[in-house]
């Protein structure tokens, strides 16, 4: 009798099935790679806004709101819990950050009072979800639909009677300091008015990242490393995470599973109350009622486009936040120039899945993509008005539409669960 053995595998097949893995040498390959694009767009379009410390510095403002709105979904779903009420929170959130400011008299009071504002959006929604096993997506709309109505009536009763104020807006509000690299800034505004390839591009970058910062922004970018560090660098939120992996397993093992849910959810929505309190007290220095413009449910996508991770968040904050900015800098040539960086990116993508990936088919219909979206740049001068205040809620449809085949959500999030299923 003869035996037969199956081969081994090839090692070649073995590393092809090895994991892309993204540490901060691949983050700042592409950053770089990245602002080479931008600065070809720049170079061949004259659109010089799209690289110009304005612009960037007008990005990272329009991101902090997102983002935070974005860590505040990471924070509840990875205990299994999905907040579609984010939007409703931000509300409460402005609302209450632009009536603590003016009540206190201190920008920093309207802060504490946004995050307080959101938290009691929060702390309803895990009252519904957790304790009393609302559907998730029912309880998520009932909070977006109270915030929306229970903001005008506050107005009714609190600003319509201060100098300034109205059914629909408050006060001016004193925002918080800025900070900057003084020492720095005519020297990168000269290298910027220069308009020389890729050093001008660095120093726009550099000149909006390091001048006019509010205070608040740089409180809300430390607010992701510390949710990093929290969660997955602590025994609190291992067992947090837990929770939204495998409920059951974590109770078996002593885990209080309501009381961190419930905390993640109530810090939900104080993350989200901080993005509100950052439009009304910031952004526009007043409240006024729909200033959020669906930048809650922009958050939620930021955070799905992360694959639920800090750093993932962070980036489609900063994406939106900068599509974003394009429409108040020459929004119609800026959004042109868009195109052609968006051209080489698929074209770059298709090449990485011919070559690294072996994909033909999908590089065959990147390219194909690459292609079209070069020839509309070809073919037009300008991108018409309308259609750029637009341009952050597309990109939030494409990059969702590209990046969904390679996220993984935590396990149990959604899923109904009570006390006792472990017994």
């Amino acid at each position: 009798m003869t035996v037969t053995q199956a081969p081994p595998a090839p090692a070649a097949s073995s590393a092809a099935r090895r994991r892309f893995r993204v540490d901060w040498r691949v983050l700042l390959l592409g950053a770089i790679a990245l602002l080479f694009m931008l600065s070809i767009a720049r170079v061949v379009t004259g659109a010089n806004d799209i690289t110009s410390g304005g612009t960037i510095g007008t990005a990272l403002a329009w991101a902090v709101p997102i983002g935070l709105a974005a860590l505040g979904g990471l924070w509840s779903e990875r205990a299994g819990v999905v907040n579609i009420g984010l939007e409703g929170m931000m509300i409460l959130g402005t609302w209450f950050g632009a009536w603590g400011a003016i009540t206190f008299h201190n920008p920093w009071a309207g802060v504490l009072a946004g995050a307080i504002g959101g938290a009691l959006g929060g702390l309803l929604h895990a009252v519904a979800t957790v304790t009393f096993g609302v559907d998730h997506i029912i309880s998520g709309v009932a909070i977006n639909i109270l915030g929306e109505g229970i903001t005008p009536y506050l107005s009714k009763l609190v600003f319509v009677d201060m100098p300034g104020g109205g059914e629909t807006q408050s006060p001016r509000v004193v925002p918080p300091g800025d900070v900057g690299v003084g020492a720095i800034d005519a020297w990168l505004r000269g290298l910027e008015s220069g308009h020389t390839f890729l050093v001008s591009d660095l120093a726009g970058v550099v000149r909006g990242l390091t001048q006019g910062v509010s205070l608040f922004t740089i409180v809300a970018v430390l607010l992701v490393p510390l949710s990093f560090y929290l969660l997955w660098r602590t025994a609190f939120g291992l067992r947090l995470r837990s929770c939204g992996e495998r409920p059951v397993a974590a109770e078996s093992l002593g885990v209080n599973v309501y009381f961190y849910k419930y905390v993640a959810v109530v810090a939900s929505g104080a993350l989200a109350g901080l993005g509100g309190a950052y439009l009304s007290i910031v952004a526009a220095g007043i409240y006024r009622q729909g200033q959020t413009g669906g930048r809650g449910f922009i958050g939620l996508a930021a955070m799905i486009f992360g694959n639920w991770r800090p750093g993932g968040l962070a980036s489609g904050a900063l994406l939106f936040g900068y599509t974003d900015a394009l429409q108040l800098r020459q929004g119609g040539t800026s959004v042109h120039a868009l195109l052609l960086v968006v051209a080489m990116l698929l074209a770059a993508f298709a090449v990485y899945q011919l070559a690294g990936q072996h994909r033909n088919r999908a590089a065959l219909v990147t390219a194909v993509f690459a292609v079209a979206v070069f020839v509309v740049f070809a073919r037009t001068s300008t991108v018409p008005e309308q259609f750029t205040s637009f341009t952050p809620h597309l990109t939030t449809l494409l990059v969702l539409a590209l990046a969904s085949q390679r996220l993984r959500m935590p396990a149990a999030d959604g899923l109904p669960y009570r006390k006792g299923q472990a017994t």
